[in-house]
């Protein structure tokens, strides 16, 4: 409820009202101009950022966009308070939208200038150089503090407001002709299993991969392969599962159930497989050839290579995408859609190529996603990690991997985040930084997803340090979850990485 503070005075001319909006921080009143207020909101669902500033409550989806949660309490040195039914949030545009939390939103009220006074002399909970005047209102007796945002967020944020808009410079314009030969010699394959079996399809060969919806449609009147249709992104995918085509027992599905979505001549089908494993590059020279007289007539006849890991111990089946498509299964689970390409499908196929393909994972029930290129490979977790003496504090320890020793670090350490024991979800995501290959322990990694560069958008600059990890955010509004993606060569300063590269020499 508007109201208007005045004082006593014997000007004639009618003076000049502006509005603010009041609350409460720690028992205190305090105003900001209504002009930069872009509306007042109960305190919304956040995710953590991590090496972000300590007032930094988090990341909120504000009607599709990102807004940063600032805790005033924090900024102004004093404790937290939980949050009630009271707690609001301001929400403040000064260039780039920012949310305040405070204690208690009062009114919006009309000030007349002659009823602002100095601040210089107030003693309160709040910097002076944050307050731009004192409002006293005759009416209530109050004292009501005017701030100065902009002088706290310059105060509070001020690097990262005076860093200059950087161009993301890709990782393919800078790869060496050494890094494109070896690139040239081996495959990238993603793994997953059926009935106990490894298996793999060709990393380019897949759309994306999800995980099983609340809600199948079953077809009415089809045959037993096909386990029926879902909506991906506003298309109908059919699915079937590799446990129907290799006539295998039928399974619950499970929370470890995941489906890979293949595309082949504009036509797409989910198929589903008991859980991913990892994404891998395999050398040339591990993978061979299958003969087709290993199989008896069409069952399995769509492995056409094996790749032979660890001494030949560790055996991977190869799939071949086009000869999936010619299975009975996937014609079968194909047959109750329309499959033939009409002008819609032409342009949502050119929309597809405007997309971002990510390795989702979690961390502290948070999910962060990186570049799929960025990812070299992903492993599993070994029971123990092997110390090596004088290597870096910060490294958790080594594994090897084919033959070349991996230094592992844990990214929960690595975010400052409270550690947890190990366990069969936890992965090893291997990236290349500066050369060298450094691997970082995760909780687990969820799916390999395509997002559209429409969803993408710059994150919040709010530390030096966030903003160079967490570049952009995925706010797919739709499903509800805002996704952080990470620039895996900032996980590690130079200074670092010639530490972990001198260990090793």
């Amino acid at each position: 409820m508007e109201q208007t503070v005045t004082l006593d005075t014997s000007f004639e001319e009618e003076e000049k009202l502006s509005e603010y909006v009041t609350f409460i921080i720690e028992n205190e009143s305090f105003a900001i101009n209504m002009t930069p207020v872009q509306e007042i909101i109960r305190v919304p669902e956040m995710v953590h950022v991590p090496k972000s500033p300590p007032s930094l409550m988090g990341l909120a989806n504000l009607r599709g966009s990102i807004l940063p949660i600032i805790n005033l309490r924090k900024v102004f040195g004093i404790s937290s308070r939980e949050i009630d039914e009271s707690s609001r949030i301001i929400v403040i545009n000064l260039g780039q939208p920012l949310g305040f939390l405070v204690d208690r939103v009062l009114s919006v009220i009309n000030v007349e200038e002659s009823a602002i006074e100095d601040s210089s002399q107030i003693q309160s909970i709040v910097k002076s150089e944050f307050l731009e005047g004192v409002i006293k209102d005759a009416s209530t007796q109050r004292m009501i503090m005017m701030l100065n945002m902009g002088k706290i967020i310059s105060s509070e944020f001020a690097e990262t407001l005076k860093e200059v808009e950087k161009q993301i410079q890709t990782s393919k314009l800078q790869k060496s002709s050494q890094e494109e030969e070896a690139q040239a010699e081996e495959r990238q394959l993603v793994s997953f299993t059926v009935e106990g079996e490894e298996y793999a399809i060709g990393i380019e060969d897949i759309q994306e991969i999800v995980q099983i919806p609340e809600h199948i449609v079953k077809v009415p009147n089809t045959e037993s392969s096909v386990i029926g249709i879902m909506n991906l992104r506003d298309r109908v995918l059919p699915l079937t599962s590799l446990r129907k085509i290799f006539n295998l027992e039928d399974k619950p599905l499970d929370e470890r159930s995941r489906i890979i979505v293949l595309t082949l001549d504009g036509i797409s089908v989910g198929v589903v497989v008991d859980s991913v494993r990892e994404v891998l590059r395999v050398p040339n020279s591990l993978i061979e050839p299958v003969s087709k007289i290993l199989f008896d007539g069409e069952e399995k006849a769509e492995i056409t290579e094996i790749c032979k890991l660890n001494q030949g111990k560790r055996l991977v089946s190869i799939i071949s995408v086009p000869n999936l498509f010619k299975t009975k299964a996937v014609k079968e689970a194909l047959s109750p859609v329309e499959t033939q390409k009409t002008s819609e499908d032409i342009e949502q196929i050119e929309e597809n190529e405007d997309e971002e393909q990510v390795v989702v994972f979690v961390l502290n029930r948070e999910e962060y996603a990186v570049a799929i290129e960025s990812v070299q490979e992903i492993v599993r977790v070994p029971e123990e990690l092997t110390h090596i003496p004088k290597t870096p504090a910060f490294v958790e320890g080594v594994i090897n991997l084919r033959g070349n020793v991996l230094p592992v670090i844990d990214l929960r350490k690595r975010f400052e985040i409270e550690g947890k024991e190990r366990d069969d979800q936890q992965r090893i995501m291997v990236f290349v930084i500066e050369g060298v290959s450094v691997g970082f322990i995760v909780d687990s990694v969820t799916e390999v997803l395509k997002i559209p560069k429409k969803l993408i958008f710059e994150a919040p600059k709010l530390s030096s340090e966030q903003s160079k990890i967490f570049p952009k955010v995925a706010n797919l509004d739709k499903e509800g979850r805002i996704i952080q993606l990470i620039e895996p060569r900032e996980l590690l300063n130079k200074e670092e990485i010639e530490e972990i590269a001198q260990s090793y020499e």
